[in-house]
């Protein structure tokens, strides 16, 4: 399974994400923004990256675009939908490099599709 670094300032769902895609089989590496999520990917090698838009310290599209700069084929899986414009940082988002684009609230279930859809395969 892959090894995937999950970034999103809220506490409650980065922990039941979490849950469910360890529950799945993969391993999953936390951040709470985008700074910290940066400094893990640098010290780790991940297969995958799930990252929310809207955060405080280091916001989603720019993280994006330095995971973009720093590893081009980084499949990266951008959420969003605390706020009246995640819509637009989403298509912003599929714009700069994101696989793929996902609107909160989503169940476990559809993550877990995206993840197998995005994934390259064996």
């Amino acid at each position: 399974m892959a090894c995937i670094l999950l970034i999103d300032d809220d506490d409650l769902l980065r922990n039941v994400l979490s849950k469910a895609l360890t529950h799945a089989g993969h391993t999953v590496l936390q951040a709470e923004d985008g700074a910290q999520g940066l400094d893990i990917f640098r010290a780790t090698n991940v297969d995958l990256v799930l990252t929310d838009l809207i955060m405080p310290v280091r916001e989603g599209v720019e993280t994006i675009m330095t995971l973009k700069r720093e590893r081009p084929n980084l499949p990266i899986i951008a959420m969003s939908g605390d706020a009246s414009n995640s819509a637009l940082y989403l298509s912003i988002a599929a714009k700069i490099g994101a696989k793929h684009i996902l609107p909160k609230p989503f169940t476990p279930q559809e993550l877990l599709q995206v993840i197998d859809g995005v994934l390259p395969k064996p």
